[in-house]
């Protein structure tokens, strides 16, 4: 079996066949031995043994390991679920600030920003009154206004498109 691992920031490749280990290329004797009631875990990798205490993190493939008494933070994945993780994030990333949606319906109160402004993460975009309240939209990332899609006294629907946002210019 084929895994990708992240300790700390560097990513290694590492292939599992029976008692031998291959870590970016170089292949090594290794063997795993629980310590019965125990968290503990005895790690031999050639003639070196190491005292490892694994814990499982947030997400899947996530680890903390104590090894030998320093703490390290790995994720190890497959070559699948790591191709998978790895274009989420790329398409995530890629996608830019994503557009301001009515999260219910309302009335437009205020709309503070026009066609060509530049907004930051966390800036007010539009207000709207709903449930006789007064809600400031943010917008969720930077970005460049690149249409306004409401005005003020417009009654919108949940889920309607308020303003459209495109990528900051480079």
């Amino acid at each position: 079996m084929k895994y990708l691992v992240d300790v700390n920031g560097q990513r290694v490749t590492v292939e599992l066949d029976g008692a031998q280990v291959t870590v970016d290329g170089r292949t090594v004797e290794a063997s795993l031995t629980h310590v019965p009631g125990t968290p503990v875990r005895l790690v031999r990798v050639g003639q070196q043994v190491h005292r490892v205490v694994a814990r499982r993190g947030a997400e899947r493939g996530r680890w903390q390991l104590d090894v030998d008494g320093a703490r390290v933070e790995a994720e190890a994945l497959d070559e699948r679920m790591r191709a998978i993780k790895d274009l989420t994030a790329a398409s995530a990333a890629a996608s830019g600030p994503a557009p301001l949606v009515a999260p219910m319906p309302g009335l437009v109160v205020r709309v503070a920003v026009q066609p060509g402004d530049t907004v930051s993460a966390g800036q007010g975009l539009v207000v709207i009154e709903a449930m006789k309240m007064e809600n400031e939209l943010r917008a969720t990332a930077a970005g460049v206004v690149t249409g306004v899609r409401v005005q003020a006294g417009q009654a919108v629907e949940k889920g309607a498109v308020l303003v459209d946002l495109g990528p900051l210019p480079e």
